[in-house]
């Protein structure tokens, strides 16, 4: 096993949790941070139902899940969260300034040979690099929600990432049972986000200008032998994170259609509380979403045609 046996993981939400849990399950000792003991509270809660996932999935037994509760911490206190950390992974908000903050904060406290490493989906290494005082030991290690099923990572670096770390950090993936990604140059987006974010923009654009149902947006994708459409797949990366996304690179690049997306998601979702899987409810309701019931993709009854037809704007009627 390398050295990189303690892990420290900023900010609880759902990636956070998930790259916490994950790790503890694969003999790190972990810590997860927070600055928002309610945030940390459904960290836990969340836990919980990761330990029936790898039950049922993951093929682990009670002793495995009580092994990794056990390298389990949950803390409010940042210089204690990291005292003893020997990787220490942010998982904050893709929010360009609060990340900034983070690393500004945490490089008091960061024992000198820590490497530091973003879950970043969007942002460049360079972005934050000199904010995090080793520039060094910096790179961009980003999972995919559901990482148990998703099992592999990207790794990017920036002109200053030692070769040293490069090679730490794709050792530790290994270890927890990630197939490394390496991204051979810095790229807005990584590799999956390069093509991932048009994907969730264009199917938001659909609902964003009623041209079509969520539940049928879905449907198209899940024609294709898919487990979840694009929808489906906002509410397990989580709305917020969506949102932010959305948000940012639609103000960057002058997208109005972008914005307008993250303007649908702030006033329809995170107004009203409805986060994805984190809260329960996002476009679909948890557990059991409509998209993994029997009939969602059946040939419905023909006495719901003419709802079919009354949805329709009067030119499709008239096709």
């Amino acid at each position: 096993m390398s050295r990189l046996d303690k892990v420290t993981v900023l900010g609880s939400g759902v990636l956070g949790g998930q790259i916490a849990w994950h790790s503890a399950f694969k003999g790190k000792t972990v810590t997860v941070y927070d600055i928002a003991p309610d945030a940390i509270e459904r960290c836990r809660a969340a836990h919980d139902q990761y330990a029936g996932v790898y039950l049922s999935d993951v093929g682990a037994d009670d002793a495995d899940i009580a092994a990794t509760r056990q390298r389990l911490t949950y803390s409010t206190d940042l210089a204690g969260a990291v005292a003893q950390a020997n990787l220490v992974i942010e998982a904050v908000p893709e929010i360009p300034e609060v990340k900034t903050a983070v690393y500004k904060e945490v490089a008091e406290f960061l024992p000198p040979d820590t490497l530091v490493a973003t879950n970043s989906s969007t942002f460049l290494p360079r972005d934050f690099a000199s904010a995090t005082g080793r520039p060094e030991k910096f790179c961009a290690l980003h999972f995919s929600t559901s990482l148990w099923a998703m099992n592999f990572t990207e790794i990017m670096a920036h002109p200053g990432t030692t070769p040293e770390t490069l090679t730490e950090v794709t050792e530790f993936a290994v270890e927890i049972g990630m197939i490394p990604i390496p991204v051979r140059k810095e790229q807005n987006g990584y590799v999956v986000n390069t093509w991932l974010v048009p994907f969730l923009n264009a199917a938001q654009t659909l609902v964003t200008n009623g041209i079509a149902a969520p539940e049928d947006v879905d449907r198209t994708f899940l024609f294709t032998g898919a487990r979840f459409g694009p929808l489906g797949m906002m509410d397990m990366i989580g709305m917020k994170t969506v949102h932010d996304v959305l948000s940012h690179w639609g103000g960057e690049t002058g997208d109005a259609q972008m914005s307008a997306n993250a303007d649908y998601i702030k006033n329809n979702f995170l107004d009203r509380g409805r986060l994805g899987l984190q809260t329960g409810k996002g476009y679909y309701d948890y557990p059991d979403p409509a998209y993994q019931r029997p009939g969602f993709l059946d040939v419905p009854h023909i006495s719901v045609v003419a709802d079919l037809v009354s949805s329709m704007s009067p030119i499709g009627r008239n096709i």
